[in-house]
């Protein structure tokens, strides 16, 4: 595509493509980090990327939407990487904060109402990482299971049966009734 090779000498190219994609990456963001400032910081950087990356677009490996959620893919999982290592720092060299008997109780209420999505989660860390990603970018982002697979890399054939995988063992392992899964969204390919 003609915009995307421009990107980098053109600001009017770039603004064009930003306001185009910049809602679609902050909803992929705000589904994957919970702070506003790290969500901001973080559609910023996948801007950045493209940028920096827009002469490796190639149109025969997807959609620019698809390259998009690639980049932004790459960029969120180096933030969480980034933050389990600060994370494990700081346990490192702090102790356990002291937690006061109303707080304690209000936490135990909200982790026991979580406890179905807790559930789901550990299903989905269960899942083979390749299948869990494709079930993320169809389910959660919207993208069809073949502009998944260019996001990833990988031939539509291989998204569609990693996608179809992820579903069939999500199914197996969840009860329906615990979970509510029967008011979460179908997924199409």
């Amino acid at each position: 595509m003609q915009e995307l090779t421009e990107l980098r000498s053109d600001p009017d190219a770039f603004e064009r493509f930003y306001r185009r994609h910049v809602e679609a990456v902050q909803r992929f963001v705000a589904r994957r980090v919970s702070d506003p400032y790290v969500a901001a910081d973080l559609t910023a950087d996948v801007f950045v990327a493209v940028i920096e990356s827009a002469g490796s677009y190639r149109r025969s490996r997807g959609e620019p939407a698809a390259w998009l959620f690639g980049i932004a893919r790459n960029v969120v999982a180096g933030e969480h990487r980034r933050k389990a290592k600060e994370l494990r720092t700081v346990a490192q060299i702090r102790g356990r904060e002291l937690v006061d008997e109303e707080d304690l109780a209000a936490l135990q209420e909200r982790i026991d109402s979580e406890a179905g999505a807790r559930e789901l989660y550990r299903e989905l860390d269960g899942l083979p990482a390749g299948e869990r990603a494709v079930l993320e970018l169809v389910a959660l982002d919207g993208l069809s299971a073949v502009e998944a697979g260019h996001a990833l890399g990988i031939g539509a054939v291989a998204a569609r049966v990693r996608l179809h995988r992820a579903r069939r063992r999500l199914q197996s392992r969840l009860d329906p009734l615990d979970l509510g899964a029967n008011d979460l969204p179908e997924v199409t390919t």
